[in-house]
């Protein structure tokens, strides 16, 4: 789908300039991926055909480095979200997990430019949300803390007072299982909600309309084992992805951050359930431990059901181990990030929510010392 042009034009000569010459687009059919290198991350561009398959096109350094958490059995950041397009400001945001640090880049299509990285104030950031023009960043070493930034023309400016902290007790570097698995805005905009794994607790700060959080957080004991990705139906509804059981339960979100069990955790029969995307009237939840992927249908009265009784949307490959970060793109289409295989799959989304593939990138940083992890789709 195209993106409406940009009133601002820029040079797209090389990241890092802007002058205004030339008009041009925002971010339109491509995929993104981050590689988390250790020495320098960067960016993966791959344009997207109306066929869902994948070409490259370019690869962009973020000026920071990229970090592994301890233990991390093929995910590196052990999160969701740590690479974010915001279509409303067409800008690309990304962490540093080994810098401390948060890029953002101007998307023009499928080139990016106007490099900017500030400093995350915390350790080992390893998620992002946007909600209209603000955007949280979740650190998640030492404490653990959350950091507010509003989006502007030229790039992300710190919010002043927005620093909230999450009580946590990791090192510099956090042990895998320990960390928070993400950051995200409700739908609305009016909640900020962070998952902690071995705390087991779903954290939601109400937000002001100045855009910072409450002093403290509203704290819901986990219905499932170790929370970890978070998705949102049509309705406002949160499901929240559970890696001890492979499990996803239901909540309503109260405007007081409190939370209401909607449906008791799901089982889909699978191993390490973590990463969990919309998509359309489905959801895909990505199971690490044996490499597949699971598909879900919510129906009108917030129900939710997996799309095949094995809980498997698609058959995993040889080329497709160590599944882990989702992205979605128009609805249509679903890429999958295999750590381990140092691939990406794309599949279509069938009538009945099955996955049919039509494209694998292969080359991209695999995991061994570190690996990649971060994907968006336009």
């Amino acid at each position: 789908m195209a993106v409406a042009a940009v009133v601002a034009t820029v040079n797209v000569a090389s990241a890092g300039q802007v002058s205004p010459t030339v008009t041009v687009s925002k971010a339109d059919h491509a995929v993104f991926v981050q590689g988390n290198e250790l020495a320098g991350n960067t960016i993966h561009v791959f344009r997207r055909g109306d066929d869902g398959k994948l070409t490259a096109a370019g690869e962009y350094a973020t000026g920071g480095r990229g970090g592994d958490q301890v233990d991390a059995p093929t995910d590196s950041l052990a999160s969701q979200g740590s690479l974010v397009y915001d279509g409303r400001s067409g800008r690309l945001l990304a962490v540093n997990a080994g810098s401390g640090t948060l890029t953002s880049f101007a998307v023009h299509g499928q080139q990016l430019t106007d490099r900017q990285t500030v400093s995350t104030r915390g350790e080992f950031p390893a998620g992002i949300a946007v909600s209209g023009n603000l955007a949280y960043v979740l650190n998640a070493g030492g404490a653990g803390s959350v950091q507010g930034y509003r989006i502007t023309a030229k790039g992300l400016k710190p919010l002043s007072g927005s620093k909230r902290g999450l009580g946590l007790e990791n090192g510099r570097v956090p042990l895998f299982s320990s960390s928070p698995g993400q950051v995200a805005f409700t739908p609305d905009g009016r909640n900020l909600v962070v998952t902690t794994k071995s705390a087991n607790t779903i954290e939601v700060f109400p937000v002001g309309r100045d855009g910072r959080p409450a002093a403290k957080p509203v704290v819901t004991k986990s219905a499932g084992m170790v929370p970890f990705a978070v998705a949102f139906d049509g309705a406002g509804r949160m499901l929240v992805a559970e890696a001890g059981e492979s499990t996803v339960s239901t909540y309503r979100v109260r405007h007081s951050g409190a939370l209401e069990l909607v449906q008791k955790p799901l089982p889909n029969g699978q191993d390490t359930l973590c990463w969990l995307e919309r998509a359309g009237d489905f959801f895909y939840g990505g199971n690490t431990g044996n490499s597949t992927v699971t598909g879900y249908r919510m129906d009108r009265h917030g129900r939710l059901a997996l799309t095949d009784e094995a809980g498997i949307a698609t058959a995993p490959s040889a080329k497709s181990q160590g599944v882990i970060d989702i992205a979605v793109a128009e609805d249509r289409f679903v890429y999958v990030q295999n750590a381990t295989s140092g691939t990406v799959d794309g599949f279509r989304v069938g009538r009945d929510g099955a996955l049919t593939k039509v494209t694998t990138v292969t080359g991209l940083p695999a995991f061994a010392e570190s690996g990649m992890e971060g994907i968006a789709a336009v």
